[in-house]
């Protein structure tokens, strides 16, 4: 079982440049990363292959909710997955392709205050 993640290199200057807008620490903005990735696209994300960039522990990502996070990465693929699909490999797969979401939200939005408003707004409507 992994127990480290590292991230793409465009993650990690996604992470640092949101971070610097918003405050919102980069493992707190890679957990919403995985939270978009799995709620807005029900395909497989693809596996990342560059590891250029930051490095997580999984404690870090996933805390108490790791079970959690692995049945809802399981739940996405429509099957089981192993310790070792689920972390490193599709939690980083969902982040990479989240953070480009979460990255064009805030674009949008121009501000934290309005990104939290649509990304709400989204759920509720």
């Amino acid at each position: 079982m992994k127990f480290q993640l590292k991230t793409s290199k465009y993650v990690d200057e996604t992470l640092n440049e949101l971070f610097s807008v918003t405050k919102i620490t980069p493992n707190v903005l890679a957990r919403i990363a995985v939270a978009l990735s799995i709620s807005r696209d029900p395909s497989i994300p693809e596996e990342v292959t560059d590891r250029g960039g930051r490095e997580f522990n999984r404690d870090t990502l996933t805390g108490e909710y790791d079970y959690i996070y692995k049945a809802l990465i399981a739940h996405h693929a429509g099957r089981e997955i192993s310790e070792e699909e689920f972390f490193p490999t599709l939690f980083n797969a969902h982040i990479n392709r989240g953070i480009r979401i979460l990255a064009n939200e805030y674009k949008y939005a121009k501000n934290l205050e309005n990104l939290i408003r649509n990304l709400i707004d989204e759920k509720q409507g």
